[in-house]
Order: structure tokens, then sequence, then C-alpha cells
């Protein structure tokens, strides 16, 4: 399953959260994937793309990073695998 972390600095430190990555990786579990990230222009939060099959997985990467950022985690679907459901609605 993929999730969408949006992802927003305590005390607006990025700085903070991106020496942590350096010295430590990003901290994942084995069995969650990261599939891609984006960092807003005024570098205050960061939206990511995450997956995998145990949301247990994404809860304990998150408790490893919690005292840095705040999250919020929504489930998501690809467009095209939504509209290829949608369709079979049609017929």
């Amino acid at each position: 399953m993929l999730f969408m972390v949006i992802e927003e600095f305590r005390n607006q430190d990025a700085r903070a959260v991106y020496r942590r990555f350096r010295e430590r990786g990003r901290q994942m579990p084995d069995g969650l994937a990261f599939v891609g990230s984006w960092v807003t222009a005024d570098v205050r939060r960061c939206f990511q793309v995450m997956e995998c099959a145990d949301v247990t997985l994404l809860q304990r990467w998150v408790a490893a990073w919690s005292d840095l950022i705040a999250f919020e985690i929504v489930p998501v679907a690809a467009g095209t695998d939504t509209g290829a459901a949608l369709a079979q609605d049609d017929r």
C-alpha cells in the first residue's frame, strides 16, 4: 500500500532533520520502502511517498522521527489504479 507522508519540521528546524538523516540514514525497518520526496521552497515541510504491506512498519518509522517531525499520513492509490477500479463500475 502507498502512503502520502506530509512532514512538518518541528520548530521549523530542517537542519536538525537533515543532520540526523546524514548521521543515521532513513531509519526504516525492513519491509518499508521509500518511493520519493519533495521539500517545499520554504523548507518547512516535506512530502514523501512510502510503500509497505504492514502499517506497523510505517508506525515504527514515524516513532523514530517524531521528536523532530510532526506527521500526517494518508493512504493513497495511483490514479491509474483508481481509474481502472471505477471503470469496472461503468459496465
